[in-house]
């Protein structure tokens, strides 16, 4: 038994309340180390004399990484503090306790010996997320590049390679008039990149906070939106860049005039004047990416704080949005996090917080600050599983086992899961132009738990190469659209929303050949069983076990094969 890889922390990370008197406990261990893991626990008051609270429960293995496999049991308790222990028997039989960070050959009787559980303060510290948000489906919308209201020639919409410097005249009334396409897709969420005042196509750069740019609209048009958009049965998340602003901002701008006596100093972070921020040197300001275009704000300044705080409460109050999406995340402090989360649920309590962060985001979500993130471990594994070819299909298992086994189980469905964006090439350009690999990922992303996010026009199987590339404009004319893709998605999407068990049910095995290149997820809830079958080769493999059975993808009888780089859902 390998001591030194069990990990367990007397934290919210490892024992939370997910309701009230319902808990979880977690403990992490070397890979295929356990035989068996049995939870220990009992009330820490009551006297043994009074009462035998003593009661133990075995442990499920709920994910397994390349070096940990993560087990996890609940319990119902209600009381003021909890006791307990662990115990282990390993694969040769050896049998060890392990309670308060001390082994021990034998079972512990002395509470003191044993971790600590207040119930009170894990239920005060729970992790409450938007219910409507748990595996729902977010479409990406880059307003610019989207919709127009007015005509627009088709050398100017349908240009390739696109620059920065194009404007395709993108607007909300465009998108409004799309709102029916994008519902009938199978949508949930609608996800707009910044629409605030500012000179770029990007807009990432803002202005002004409480002004729509007029290129896109109004503020009239956004709550038209939202409202249409309500109607339709989606949500509305929007951007919020909060990071940085623009360089003609009112308080940077007051800087540039007035210098070292601009009263808005610490609204920054200058190291010297005069300022300089030319391309190809490091500006001597904190910005966004060494870019002075985009200078940092100071979100420690009380002031700098409250007016951001303000900006995201008035569009909730003025417009009814549903989520903010929090540019560069995580180069904010945890403190502005905390408070943010406060001032915004207080005035809508349902509201859905997606912080960007390209990395494993624990830290952020512990049920303080962010609901969830954009996915991009997922989505880096999809790149090194299908466009790369460079990790094998039980590695890949295995990296998406690290985030199942460390997020909390509430956040765990909300973690957007995309396959590109408007920060990364197009998937399909990635795979070199290959449409049976995106046909895969998009099943890959459709079929797994989560809020899987779709990148406007990936539908289509719309080309892009990096940014700016990857925000051309929207397919709308025939001769352009992928149509086997368009249905591929939508049958996907169907799947997913018709049949609960795919997303929702209990993952009872995983089932990886890494010579065949094949992927099974057997899946059950208490209505169904099914198999998710992914093959990631480019040749046709057989599965002969669920011959016979209903393939809900070809809404058929399987006949046991599945061609290379595609999928099926079986019946059990």
């Amino acid at each position: 038994m390998e001591y030194s890889a069990i990990i367990h922390d007397m934290d919210k990370r490892f024992c939370y309340a997910i309701d009230k008197d319902l808990f979880v406990i977690r403990i992490q261990v070397k890979r295929d180390d356990i035989k068996e893991i049995i939870l220990h626990y009992e009330d820490k008051y009551i006297p043994m004399e009074w009462k035998d609270t003593r009661k133990t429960i075995p442990m499920k293995k709920v994910a397994t990484s390349q070096f940990q496999d993560y087990y996890e049991a609940q319990i119902q308790m209600h009381l003021i503090c909890l006791r307990y222990f662990f115990e282990f028997t390993d694969m040769q039989g050896e049998k060890v306790y392990y309670g308060n960070y001390e082994f021990s050959k034998e079972c512990i009787t002395n509470r003191d010996r044993m971790f600590d559980c207040p119930q009170n303060l894990r239920e005060e510290e729970m992790f409450v997320v938007p219910k409507w948000a748990e595996n729902k489906v977010v479409y990406q919308i880059f307003p610019s590049r989207f919709a127009s209201s007015q005509p627009v020639d088709k050398e100017v919409w349908y240009k390739a390679p696109v620059t920065s410097m194009d404007n395709l005249h993108g607007d909300l009334r465009g998108i409004i008039e799309h709102l029916d396409y994008v519902h009938s897709l199978g949508i949930d969420v609608l996800y707009m990149t910044p629409i605030f005042k500012s000179n770029s196509s990007h807009k990432y750069d803002t202005i002004d906070y409480y002004q729509i740019d007029p290129s896109f609209g109004t503020a009239e048009d956004l709550k038209e939106l939202v409202q249409k958009a309500h109607e339709y049965g989606m949500k509305v998340v929007m951007d919020a860049v909060f990071n940085h602003t623009g360089k003609e901002f009112f308080a940077f701008e007051d800087i540039l005039e007035k210098g070292n006596k601009s009263k808005y100093l610490d609204w920054y972070f200058i190291d010297e004047f005069p300022l300089k921020s030319e391309r190809g040197e490091i500006p001597n300001f904190k910005c966004f990416g060494y870019y002075g275009g985009m200078p940092k704000l100071n979100l420690k300044n009380p002031e700098v704080e409250k007016f951001i705080t303000d900006v995201a409460c008035y569009w909730i109050r003025e417009c009814d949005i549903d989520g903010w999406r929090m540019d560069v995340g995580d180069e904010i402090s945890h403190f502005f996090w905390k408070n943010f989360r406060k001032a915004v649920k207080a005035v809508k309590k349902d509201m859905l917080i997606i912080g960007e962060i390209w990395h494993y985001a624990g830290d952020f979500l512990e049920g303080d600050e962010w609901d969830t993130v954009m996915n991009y471990p997922f989505y880096l594994n999809m790149i090194d599983l299908l466009a790369d070819e460079k990790i094998t299909v039980s590695q890949f298992i295995q990296n998406l086992g690290y985030l199942k086994g460390r997020l909390n189980k509430k956040c765990y469905p909300l973690m957007w899961n995309l396959i590109d964006s408007h920060d990364t090439a197009r998937f399909l350009h990635l795979c070199k132009n290959n449409k049976k690999k995106q046909h895969l990922a998009a099943a890959f992303q459709l079929l797994l738990p989560g809020m899987p996010m779709i990148y406007y026009g990936d539908e289509y199987a719309m080309p892009g190469a990096n940014d700016p590339d990857c925000r051309r404009g929207m397919y709308w004319d025939e001769e352009y659209q992928d149509k086997e893709m368009f249905e591929w998605y939508k049958q996907l999407l169907q799947v997913r929303k018709k049949y609960k068990c795919i997303v929702e049910g209990e993952l009872i095995e995983a089932i990886t050949g890494d010579e065949e290149e094949t992927i099974v997820l057997i899946r059950k809830n208490s209505e169904e069983t099914m198999a998710l079958i992914f093959n990631c080769s480019s040749s046709e493999k057989r599965f002969n076990e669920y011959e016979g059975k209903y393939n809900l993808l070809g809404e058929e009888l399987f006949d046991g094969k599945v061609e290379g780089l595609d999928a099926a859902v079986i019946v059990l």
